[in-house]
């Protein structure tokens, strides 16, 4: 018997989840084997608000994560360009916020689950620091996100890593589907049901095996960073202090107390989020702006670069993930 789960939460993209799920159900028509779908939520049983219209869509019971089989996981639909609680980045952040999260790190460790994503649904996971070192795709205005959080992302229609299974855009999920079936019951069954739907996956599916493609080699460049200014006196000094500053990201403010101080001459500093403190890498003086790196892990796991400036006890710049939209950073000094 082969058990399959389709998850929804509140924004979930409609084809993303609907279009496997008839997938799925199709094939159920064409196996001897018993195979059974559900949309299923973290909570359980209840209706579900779409991204699209908030169509209602209901959910016949709560995710299962001991019971094995596939576990599919859609995307968010919403507004992709800016902030606000309607952006796709917004209504995926306040699904990590569920249960959600513990039940889908729990199905990663689980030797008889299959989690398998589309779309935005591979964001989900990277959020929350389970792509950790894993290939995976997105869709393609995602995938500097994805890289951001140390996933491995591969450009690609489907990618297969051993028990994880992602797509990329939202009309991969008909693909992730036919290619679960083909994976899981073999591609006779796969075929009858492309052809039931006048359809053929598109794409070769990606895995970390095989021969690896001949590519150009790169000339290795090593830069060496300058020293740091002395602190002794001048622009360093400015910078030296605690901070007390607000990150406007697409899901919402951050606060952040930076603290900023010096010892030998070079910079150090650390960044609190509530409880949690970050050591800032990578300090470097460029013209009037202090530059370095951290791992936020609030609100989600991100490797974040900035960029301030600072006037009196004002600091303004900016926070980046790869080629993300920044992120504005204001603050003031409180020590």
């Amino acid at each position: 018997m082969m058990h399959i789960q389709v998850v929804l939460f509140d924004g979930f993209d409609l084809l993303d989840a609907i279009a496997p799920y008839e997938v799925f159900t199709a094939a159920a028509m064409f196996t001897n084997q018993e195979l059974t779908v559900e949309l299923v939520t973290a909570e359980g049983k209840r209706m579900v608000k779409s991204g699209i219209n908030d169509l209602l869509i209901p959910a016949s019971g709560k995710l299962d994560v001991t019971r094995g089989g596939i576990i599919l996981v859609p995307g968010a639909s919403g507004s992709v360009y800016g902030g606000g609680a309607d952006s796709v980045p917004a209504k995926l952040k306040r699904a990590t916020e569920t249960e959600l999260s513990n039940m889908l790190k729990y199905a990663l460790n689980t030797s008889d689950t299959l989690v398998s994503t589309v779309c935005g649904g591979s964001l989900i996971l990277a959020m929350n620091g389970l792509l950790v070192g894993r290939h995976a795709v997105t869709h393609h205005m995602g995938m500097e996100l994805l890289h951001a959080t140390d996933a491995i992302p591969i450009n690609a229609r489907i990618v297969d890593d051993g028990n994880l299974v992602t797509g990329g855009g939202v009309t991969s999920g008909i693909d992730v589907a036919l290619y679960l079936i083909e994976r899981e019951l073999g591609p006779r069954i796969a075929h009858a049901v492309e052809q039931l739907f006048e359809y053929e996956r598109r794409g070769t599916v990606w895995k970390a095996v095989g021969n690896t493609p001949k590519e150009e080699k790169e000339i290795e460049v090593t830069i060496v960073a300058p020293p740091l200014p002395s602190m002794k006196g001048g622009l360093d000094n400015t910078f030296v202090g605690e901070w007390d500053t607000t990150l406007s990201t697409p899901i919402g403010k951050l606060s952040v107390l930076l603290n900023l101080f010096s010892e030998d001459g070079r910079f150090y500093g650390t960044a609190k989020q509530g409880d949690d403190v970050a050591t800032l890498e990578n300090l470097i003086i460029e013209g009037d702006r202090l530059q370095w790196s951290m791992l936020s892990t609030k609100p989600m796991r991100l490797n974040l670069k900035f960029s301030v400036s600072v006037n009196g006890d004002s600091m303004s710049g900016e926070a980046k993930a790869g080629r993300l939209p920044s992120s504005k950073l204001v603050g003031h000094r409180v020590l």
